[in-house]
C-alpha cells in the first residue's frame, strides 16, 4: 500500500476518530488517505486553534487528541497549542508535513528544522525516515503521549515518503499498567499523616483522573483532612463536601493561604509546581510534604519532601486508605473536619457576597454566581487566560473532576474558544461554556466559523472591558497603581455573531445573564454572549485579601 495509507491505518488502530488541522500540499497524500478511513478530519481556521481543540479533547477523553499542519508556517502556528498541551499534561499527537527528503539538506522553500523546534515543548519529536518505520513511530507516539504524565508528541512525515509503496501492518495498542506504590513509602506517608497536628491535602492536576479522585475522597473521609485544590484540580472533591476547602493560587493573603501558613503537613496529590510555586504557600519552608504523583518531585527549596510515593496516584491513595483502615480500625477519622467548618462557611459567604448586586457593568462575582446557577454538575466550563481566569479560579467551584478546564501550566491566551470545540466533540451530551476576555477571544475568533460549520452548541461568553485586564492588575499592584497603555477597541459583538451566522447577545444588565446563557444552550449551533465587566473589582480584591500572587 501507499505509505500514507499505512500511516492512516496506524492512526485508526490507535482509536483516533478526529484529526483537527489545516492541511498543506506537503501532507496531501495523508489527506487523500483520510478520505477512505473512519477518521473525521475537522478543518480548522488556524493551526493554533487546531492544537487547542486537540488539547481539550485529550484532557477530557484521556486519549491523545490529534492535530495536523503542514511544514514551515503551518508548523510554527501549531507551537503555542502544542506547548500548552504539554505543560498542562494533556495527551496530544501533532502531525506535520515536511519537505521532500531530496531537498532537506539545503536551503529550500519553507523547509526548517521542525523537530528541533518542537523538542523543548514535547515529550518526544520524531521524523519518519523510512516508510517501514511508520507503525513503530505511530505506536510509540501514542504510548508516550498518553503515559503519565501525559503530554505532546510530534510526528513529522516528509512528502516524498508519504507517497512511497510499503508493506506493513499497524502495531497492536496495548494498555500499560503503571507501577504500584512502594509499601515502605506508603508506610512512611501514613506515619507522617498520623503524627501530624494540623495537616491539609493539596489536590493538583493529577488528582482529577477518575480513579484518583475517588480514592482522594476516600482519603479525606478516612483522615478528616480538608482538601485544597489548585486551579486545575477543581472538582477533585465536590464543592458540597465538608472536606472541600476550595481553591488556592490567586491572592497571596487569601483565607486559604493563611490557613496553609498554620499547616505542619501537606499531602500533595498530583500537584504540578508549574501551576503555583510552593514558595507561595510554604513561605518558611518548614512544612513536611508528602509527595504523591506519577513522577518524582521537582527539586525546589520550598518543596522539601518528607515522604515520596512515585506511582499511579490512584493506587498510592488506595494503598494509603487500606493501611489506614487496617491500622486505625475504629479510630477513623484521625482528625476532626469540623474544625474547618468556619473556614468553609467564611469562604461560602464570601463567594455569595455579590450574588444579587445590581450594578452595571457587572461585577465578576455576580457573573460567576449566575453562571454556576445555570451550569449543571457535569457541564464543562473552559477558562481563557486573563483577569477573568483569576475570578473563575476563586469563585467558580465544581461538583465533578474535569468540569473546569483552565490553562494554568502554560497559561496561554486563546485557549478557551477552540478548547470548547474539543470539549463538545469529546462530551457531546454536556453543556460547554467558554469564558474569554475580549483580548483572548479575538486571538482565535476565526474558529467560531469552525464551530458554526460543525453545528456545535458551545456557548462563548466574552467579558468586555477594552483592556488587557490581568496585565493592568499586575502592573497596578507592582507600581503603585500605575500601568502602561493597555486599552484597545472592540467590535460590536452582536453584529460579529450575526456575521458568523450564529446567535449573539450583548448583555445590558446583570439580570439578563442567566436568561442569556440558558438561551445560548438552546441554539442549534454556537452562541456568543458579551458581558461588560467591572474590573475595578480587581484592585478591591487585592486590597481586601492581599497581594496578587499568581503568575500571569
Amino acid at each position: 500500500m501507499k505509505a500514507s495509507d499505512l500511516f492512516v491505518r496506524c492512526l485508526e488502530a490507535e482509536g483516533v476518530t478526529h484529526i483537527f488541522g489545516v492541511p498543506g500540499e506537503e501532507n496531501a497524500d495523508v489527506m487523500i488517505s483520510l478520505l477512505d478511513s473512519s477518521i473525521e478530519f475537522v478543518l480548522c481556521r488556524h493551526e493554533q486553534a487546531a492544537a487547542f481543540i486537540a488539547d481539550a479533547y485529550g484532557r477530557l477523553t484521556g486519549k491523545a487528541g490529534v492535530c495536523l499542519g503542514t511544514l514551515g508556517p503551518g508548523a510554527t502556528n501549531l507551537v503555542t497549542g502544542v506547548a500548552d498541551a504539554n505543560m498542562d499534561r494533556a495527551p496530544l499527537v501533532c502531525i506535520t508535513g515536511q519537505a521532500d527528503t531530496k531537498r532537506m539538506h539545503k536551503e529550500s522553500h519553507q523547509h526548517m528544522d521542525v523537530v528541533s523546534m518542537f523538542r523543548p515543548i514535547t515529550k518526544w519529536s520524531q521524523t519518519i525516515h523510512h516508510p517501514e518505520n511508520i507503525p513503530e513511530v505511530v505506536r510509540k507516539a501514542f504510548k508516550v503521549a498518553e503515559a503519565e504524565k501525559p503530554g505532546a508528541v510530534l510526528i513529522e512525515l516528509p512528502e516524498d515518503l508519504a507517497e512511497e509503496e510499503v508493506k506493513g501492518q499497524p502495531m497492536t495498542s496495548m494498555k500499560t499498567r503503571r507501577a504500584a506504590a512502594d509499601h515502605k513509602a506508603v508506610r512512611q506517608a501514613v506515619e507522617i499523616i498520623a503524627s501530624a497536628k494540623n495537616p491539609l491535602i493539596l489536590a493538583g492536576n493529577g488528582a482529577v483522573r477518575k480513579r484518583a479522585a475517588a480514592q482522594l475522597n476516600r482519603l479525606a473521609r478516612n483522615t478528616g483532612i480538608g482538601v485544597v485544590n489548585t486551579f486545575m484540580g477543581k472538582g477533585a472533591v465536590p464543592r458540597s463536601d465538608e472536606h472541600c476547602l476550595f481553591t488556592m493560587g490567586l491572592q497571596g493573603r487569601d483565607y486559604i493561604n493563611l490557613a496553609l501558613d498554620e499547616v505542619d503537613v501537606v499531602v500533595a496529590v498530583g500537584y504540578d509546581l508549574v501551576e503555583y510555586a510552593p514558595a507561595f504557600w510554604n513561605r518558611t519552608g518548614d512544612k513536611k510534604i508528602i509527595h504523591i504523583d506519577f513522577t518524582a518531585a521537582e527539586i525546589d527549596q520550598a518543596y522539601p519532601v518528607a515522604a515520596e510515593i512515585v506511582s499511579d496516584v490512584a493506587d498510592a491513595l488506595w494503598q494509603i486508605n487500606e493501611m489506614l483502615e487496617k491500622d486505625y480500625d475504629g479510630k477513623l477519622p484521625l482528625f476532626d473536619i469540623g474544625k474547618r467548618k468556619k473556614l468553609r462557611e467564611h469562604l461560602l459567604e464570601d463567594f455569595a457576597m455579590e450574588k444579587d448586586d445590581k450594578s452595571f457593568p457587572v461585577k465578576p462575582q455576580r457573573v460567576l454566581w449566575d453562571v454556576r446557577e445555570v451550569m449543571g454538575p457535569a457541564d464543562i466550563l473552559l477558562s481563557d487566560v486573563g483577569a477573568h481566569k483569576m475570578w473563575i479560579a476563586r469563585y467558580y467551584q465544581c461538583d465533578e473532576p474535569n468540569t473546569c478546564l483552565i490553562s494554568n501550566g502554560f497559561c496561554t491566551m486563546g485557549f478557551a474558544l477552540p478548547g470548547a470545540i474539543g470539549a463538545k466533540l469529546a462530551m457531546p451530551d454536556k453543556n460547554v461554556l467558554a469564558i474569554c476576555g475580549d483580548a483572548g477571544f479575538l486571538m482565535n475568533v476565526q474558529d467560531l466559523e469552525t464551530a458554526a460549520r460543525l453545528k456545535l452548541n458551545i456557548a462563548v461568553m466574552v467579558w468586555v472591558d477594552g483592556e488587557y485586564g490581568l496585565i493592568k492588575w499586575k502592573q497596578q499592584n507592582s507600581f503603585d497603581g500605575r500601568h502602561s497603555k493597555l486599552e484597545f477597541n472592540n467590535p460590536d459583538f452582536e453584529l460579529l455573531a450575526k456575521s458568523f451566522g450564529i446567535w449573539g447577545k450583548a448583555v445590558t444588565g446583570p439580570d439578563q445573564i442567566q436568561d442569556a446563557l440558558t438561551e445560548a444552550f438552546r441554539q442549534d449551533g454556537p452562541a456568543l454572549i458579551a458581558v461588560p465587566v467591572d474590573y475595578a473589582e480587581n484592585r478591591k480584591l487585592t486590597q481586601r485579601l492581599g497581594n496578587l500572587a499568581v503568575t500571569i
